[in-house]
């Protein structure tokens, strides 16, 4: 895709959302951390159904650490991979209070060593909680990047890298949430809604269901 066309692509997602942000529901960055380890392979719904439950009683690593294992396990037993999970938050929630005062690090490093943490968890992180102009590459985006021909590539990191490339630096910040967005409800797997698609005559996509 040409500069000017990245541009214009940004510009209109922009447009049509000015104010994107997560659809994990959290009240710290903490909270958001534990939100983004439990939705891997879950639906924010399902998440945010759990969390809703669980911050309550647990909104700190303290709270949720006094909680155990199988005291977390009957907040998430509704979300997949639930034993796994309930294993790294609590190893992750026993680090926080360790290593750093049980505050969530804003450095990538420190958050890829917290279990269950890895590049995607640490990027929306870095970005949503701190700010930071990271682009975290989940399945939505790795398939918008490739099918519109914004930032092909053939693997996650590939993409990423891509994305920070070409992405303009006045879109950095907000560039995670339109395209997640946009993969999630507009350029979907199966049949992308391109009817209603505010970048269509910039896309790449030879399918395009019009």
């Amino acid at each position: 895709m040409k500069k000017a066309h990245i541009e214009q692509f940004y510009a209109r997602l922009r447009d049509a959302n000015p104010s994107p942000t997560t659809e994990l529901n959290y009240a710290t960055p903490f909270q958001l951390l534990i939100a983004v380890i439990l939705s891997a392979q879950a639906t924010d719904v399902g998440v945010n159904k759990a969390t809703a439950r669980l911050f309550p009683v647990a909104p700190t690593p303290a709270a949720m650490l006094a909680l155990g294992e199988e005291g977390l396990t009957e907040y998430i037993k509704t979300i997949g991979l639930y034993r796994t999970k309930a294993k790294n938050v609590i190893a992750t929630c026993r680090m926080l209070l360790e290593l750093h005062d049980g505050e969530v690090p804003a450095e990538r490093k420190a958050l890829e060593a917290l279990p269950g943490v890895g590049r995607k968890t640490a990027n929306v992180v870095l970005n949503t909680a701190f700010g930071q102009p990271t682009i975290a590459v989940d399945t939505h985006i790795f398939r918008l990047g490739n099918r519109t021909g914004l930032a092909p590539g053939k693997t996650v990191e590939d993409v990423e890298n891509k994305l920070l490339r070409v992405t303009p630096d006045t879109f950095k910040k907000d560039a995670h949430h339109w395209l997640i967005l946009h993969g999630r409800y507009v350029c979907k797997a199966r049949k992308p809604d391109c009817g209603r698609c505010v970048v269509l005559d910039l896309c790449a996509y030879r399918s395009k269901t019009v």
